[in-house]
């Protein structure tokens, strides 16, 4: 795991924030134009959220597979300019996610027409190609996916019971069954990641990283729990005995009830790590750097009954965390890793992390609570750290600033030694001086706009994941502006 000491900086922005279609940003010329105003801008990291398929509610932390993409980022013109789609059946998938998926069908038609004539071309032996390389993972995905929409999307635990405990020949037959289906969701995974690492070819050529994100447990309605059910911490009918959370804590009386299902790290450990070692690899084929969410469970975890109203009755585990890490630094040794280190966080979880030298998070809208010993604040950083402004679950900081009180507001300006009227660039500016090697900002700060425009409240269910900027938000000296920023702090890379 190489450490991170050249001076940089980035952007957070998820992609479905980009401008586009009706309902969502995708992989296409806005993605590209991004990485170009990055460049432009001096800007060496492109920081995002978790990319795989979403479940109703539209959260990139609660996916239905580790592996897979979700085909809601794909681009649809560039199935046009390979005459896999016209474009009015582009135009009409731009509308609403279902419009797409029915475009992408329409795309799959055509494209095995090729395939199924033996029409050769540089797409369809590339699809032969992702097919083989991605096995380990593709067939679980597009079963499952096939199997609850034919099952009107009901829990995996209720199918019948050849399905449901995922044994040979009752999947196969079922697959056998939903032939086309399966065919139609391969063909969509298939177009998600080439035209994936296509845009991380073309920013990796523009000197920016790629930055992604590894939810630290998955969903209970996911591939991977349905088909790797030794794996995780289940009964015989495929119901969890454990689930996650995190305990009561200052913010929380009753903590937080999380409800993905625990893992049986004793059969992972027993097992090599098999399954992470897989995860961590598709994490390093897609990614230049990888934060793992949640990093304090690769130490210890709070484990919750089943059932439980709250987090109050858990207890803490210790985890073989550190076996893990030390497979995953063998098997992906140029892959970058941030831990994920917020919160109350003990000083064996920190011991983890600086045994692997992983950079942890510091968090520039947490330091203003009164202790002069807070580690958030610019004189406690150090250089294996990565600052942020804030993240995708805290109000934008000009937002975060309005809400403060008067006493707070006037700490924070003297702290900075900045006006009202000067933030949230005073933050910015501090951020990009901090010590930390890695300093990142998300887009809406750099774009100066309040609290209107947050990604996500934690602890509600409504509004969240949907926000999108336009380019005309975008002040045109936004670009010479934040590179005279970076080339002040030592933070240009090329």
């Amino acid at each position: 795991m190489p450490p991170f000491t050249a001076r940089r900086a980035g952007v957070l922005l998820h992609p479905t924030s980009l401008p586009g279609s009706a309902y969502g940003g995708d992989f296409g010329a806005e993605a590209r134009r991004f990485v170009d105003f990055l460049a432009a801008a001096g800007l060496s990291i492109w920081q995002m959220l978790p990319l795989g398929p979403t479940h109703d509610d539209g959260c990139p932390y609660q996916s239905s597979s580790v592996h897979a993409g979700n085909p809601d980022l794909i681009n649809l013109d560039w199935l046009v300019e390979r005459d896999l789609l016209e474009p009015a059946q582009a135009a009409a998938g731009r509308l609403d996610p279902q419009a797409k998926r029915t475009a992408l069908d329409q795309a799959a038609v055509v494209f095995f027409e090729q395939l199924f004539n033996a029409t050769q071309s540089e797409l369809t032996r590339a699809y032969s190609d992702f097919t083989t390389e991605s096995a380990f993972w593709l067939e679980d995905y597009v079963r499952f996916q096939g199997f609850r929409d034919a099952a009107g999307r009901q829990p995996w635990s209720t199918w019948e019971a050849g399905l449901r405990n995922c044994e040979p020949e009752a999947c196969a037959r079922r697959a056998m069954e939903l032939a086309d289906q399966l065919s139609k969701l391969r063909f969509r995974q298939f177009i998600f990641h080439r035209q994936w690492l296509e845009l991380k070819q073309y920013a990796n050529e523009r000197g920016v990283l790629l930055f992604g994100d590894m939810p630290i447990y998955v969903h209970l309605e996911s591939a991977d729990v349905w088909a790797h059910q030794k794996q995780f911490d289940l009964d015989d009918n495929g119901q969890p005995l454990t689930v996650t959370g995190v305990p009561p804590d200052y913010f929380s009386a009753e903590g937080q009830l999380w409800g993905n299902p625990q893992y049986n790290w004793q059969y992972m450990l027993a097992h090599h790590f098999d399954w992470w070692l897989k995860r961590f690899t598709s994490a390093a084929r897609m990614f230049d750097i990888v934060r793992i969410d949640h990093f304090r469970a690769l130490e210890a975890y709070w484990e919750i009954p089943a059932g439980a109203t709250s987090a109050i009755g858990g207890r803490w585990v210790h985890s073989p965390g550190r076996e893990l890490l030390g497979l995953v630094r063998e098997h992906c040794p140029r892959l970058r890793l941030v831990a994920e280190n917020l919160g109350i966080i003990s000083p064996e979880v920190e011991a983890l992390r600086e045994q692997f030298q992983l950079p942890g998070m510091l968090i520039l809208q947490f330091a203003f609570d009164g202790n002069p010993e807070n580690p958030y604040l610019l004189h406690r950083h150090e250089e294996n750290d990565v600052v942020y402004t804030g993240t995708h679950d805290n109000d934008t900081s000009l937002g975060w600033f309005q809400s403060l009180d008067e006493a707070t507001r006037e700490h924070v300006c003297r702290y900075f030694e900045c006006q009202p009227d000067d933030m949230p660039w005073a933050m910015i500016d501090r951020a990009m001086a901090s010590p930390a090697a890695t300093a990142i900002v998300p887009w809406q700060d750099l774009l100066g706009l309040d609290g209107r425009h947050r990604m996500n409240t934690p602890g509600t269910t409504e509004g969240n994941w949907h926000w999108r900027f336009q380019w005309q938000q975008v002040p045109e000296d936004l670009a010479p502006r934040t590179r005279q920023l970076l080339s002040d702090y030592n933070r240009l890379t090329g």
